[in-house]
C-alpha cells in the first residue's frame, strides 16, 4: 500500500454512515474501525480518502446486513488539496467494499467517479472504476 501525496483531512469518525458506490449489495456502511489510525486518548478514529475501515452493513441485501466487511473510502465531501496545489471536494462520501484485506474489490463494477489517491493506492479498485478523478 503506498502513501498518499496529497494532504487529506480524516473526515468519516467512527459511527458516521458512507453510502458504497458498487454492486456488492451494500448500500450503505457504519464505520466500526480505521486501519491503522492513530489519535490522542479520547479522539474518535477517523478516516480519508483511501483508508481501509471496517465497517457494518446498515442498508442492503439480507446476506449483506449486520455483517462487517473491509471497505476502501474513494469519495469524501470535504476539500483536501494536492501537492500541484489543486483542491478536490466530491458531491458525497462513498465506499467500495473488499472481499479481503489485500484490496480485491467485492462488486465488479463502480459507480461515479474515484479519487487519483485511492486509485494510486488500491490497484484493484482502480481496474474496475469508470472515472478516476
Amino acid at each position: 500500500m503506498k502513501a498518499i501525496k496529497a494532504r487529506t483531512s480524516k473526515v468519516l469518525p467512527h459511527y458516521a454512515h458512507v453510502d458504497t458506490c458498487d454492486n456488492s449489495g451494500a448500500k450503505v456502511l457504519k464505520v466500526v474501525s480505521v486501519k491503522g489510525a492513530k489519535t490522542v486518548k479520547g479522539r474518535y478514529p477517523a478516516a480519508g480518502i483511501g483508508d481501509l475501515i471496517f465497517a457494518s452493513v446498515v442498508k442492503g441485501t439480507l446476506q449483506m446486513r449486520k455483517t462487517v466487511v473491509p471497505a476502501v473510502i474513494v469519495r469524501q465531501k470535504k476539500e483536501y488539496r494536492r501537492p500541484d496545489g489543486m483542491r478536490i471536494a466530491f458531491e458525497d462520501n462513498a465506499a467500495v467494499v473488499l472481499k479481503d484485506e489485500k484490496g480485491n474489490p467485492k462488486g465488479t463494477l463502480i459507480k461515479g467517479p474515484i479519487a487519483k489517491e485511492a486509485a494510486d493506492r488500491w490497484v484493484g479498485i482502480a481496474k474496475i472504476a469508470s472515472i478516476i478523478v
